[in-house]
């Protein structure tokens, strides 16, 4: 796995910042730290404080002045922090200012999460993916690891040679960029490759005409426990943000008797860096493809509303804002305050009620997905001849066989029949398509 550049073996402690510039925004900074919070503990990183500073305008060199700058600096020493964290995006030129001021490693949310993804990528498109949005990330911030020569060509004596080393220096940083964008070409056009095979493995999918659904949302909001009590699927779940990266897709059968596909896919943060989101389409065009989308939304999340615009912000980028959804209020059994519950049913007046832990309310959101995909089921009864055992075969392999009769020589069926198959025993059909 490509590696944004060198850090400190062992990050065990961490200061956390938010700067802030207007007053209104302080609530949803807060949050957000406390967010940042959580993917940092992800890690297995410490965090020993927090801090979210109040800044008249932006700076250019920190983002903050220079005397609040210091003042973070000062207390990540006393802190005996090894790592400062940002929550605010940072330039390259703004993180190398830091790292001067602070002695210290000194990264920003963008990088905490591309650290994530590069420690919960299992497939082959998904670390392709990864390496992909951390070479481009690491790409403007290539001259700090040349540092070294900088420094070695200062005290070369100066006149003629000194330039010289500069210019090897120099030189250096060109060889290392050209290398790392033969690196992100390599690992585009493999990536290209694996997309190719997935659409593929889409098509043959396609072929059955078998229902679609993505499972979307914001992360830990419990897509993966949904997945995995609808289908018995055994996908990794956890508390804990981007607990799951590679998208799992399990069929179900529906109330109906229609088998229906189910993907989680993964899940959303607010500020998501939009190189993520370009590395990730392929991983999320499930949403994109799917016939209908199922949105969990944490019912315990204070800022639920605000997760679920940011969800929806994401799949308009994506191009799925036009997908019918049937929205679930997750974790429901955790809600005992009775006005809250109602300030939800307010927000979301046609949300699902659901635990994923407890199943309640799975019958419902089966028979709302059920109700999504009426009008593509084909519920038919035949009378087939016992001497076409053949179609009987087709039945059970390509349909939903509800029930199998016998009357005089001839087999009555009764399935639910995906349109691949259903002029092949128009012939045989009891009732009218």
């Amino acid at each position: 796995m490509f590696e944004v550049r060198q850090k400190p073996e062992m990050v065990e402690r961490a200061l956390l910042v938010r700067f802030y510039f207007d007053p209104r925004e302080a609530g949803e900074s807060d949050s957000l730290l406390v967010e940042l919070g959580e993917l940092v503990k992800t890690l297995g990183i410490e965090v020993v404080e927090s801090v979210l500073p109040k800044c008249r305008e932006m700076h250019k060199k920190f983002l903050c002045g220079t005397g609040k700058a210091a003042e973070v600096c000062e207390l990540a020493r006393a802190h005996e922090c090894d790592v400062i964290v940002i929550d605010n995006g940072l330039a390259p030129s703004q993180q190398r200012e830091w790292e001067k001021l602070a002695d210290l490693c000194v990264i920003d949310r963008e990088e905490v999460i591309l650290d994530i993804f590069a420690k919960r990528a299992h497939t082959k498109e998904a670390r392709l993916q990864v390496e992909l949005a951390r070479m481009q990330y690491a790409l403007p911030r290539l001259a700090r690891m040349w540092g070294h020569l900088d420094r070695e060509s200062a005290g070369s004596g100066g006149g003629a040679s000194g330039g010289a080393s500069r210019g090897m220096g120099e030189k250096q940083i060109e060889v290392d960029r050209r290398l790392a964008n033969l690196s992100i070409d390599r690992c585009k056009r493999e990536l290209e490759l694996v997309r190719k095979q997935r659409k593929t493995q889409r098509k043959e999918r396609e072929k059955q005409e078998t229902p679609h659904a993505a499972i979307v949302g914001y992360t830990n909001a419990g897509k993966s426990s949904l997945l995995n009590i609808l289908s018995g699927a055994d996908v990794m779940a956890k508390d804990m943000l981007f607990a799951t990266l590679d998208t799992t897709t399990r069929r179900i059968d529906l109330p109906d008797g229609q088998p229906l596909l189910i993907t989680d896919t993964v899940g959303f943060v607010r500020n998501l860096p939009h190189r993520l989101v370009e590395a990730f389409k392929a991983t999320l065009e499930e949403a994109v493809l799917a016939d209908f989308l199922i949105h969990v939304l944490d019912a315990t999340a204070p800022e639920v509303e605000r997760f679920h615009d940011t969800t929806l912000e994401v799949l308009a980028e994506l191009g799925a804002e036009d997908k019918s959804v049937v929205t679930v209020l997750n974790k429901i059994d955790l809600v005992t305050d009775p006005d809250a519950l109602a300030a939800l049913d307010r927000r979301f007046p046609d949300a699902l009620h659901l635990s994923a832990i407890t199943g309640q309310g799975l019958d419902d959101l089966l028979k709302a997905c059920s109700a999504v995909l009426a009008d593509r089921v084909r519920r038919r009864e035949y009378r087939i001849p016992q001497q076409r055992a053949d179609l009987v075969s087709l039945l059970h392999r390509e349909a939903k066989v509800l029930s199998t009769d016998y009357e005089g020589n001839d087999i009555i069926v009764r399935a639910v029949v995906p349109p691949t198959i259903a002029g092949r025993l128009e012939d045989f059909a009891a009732t009218p398509a």
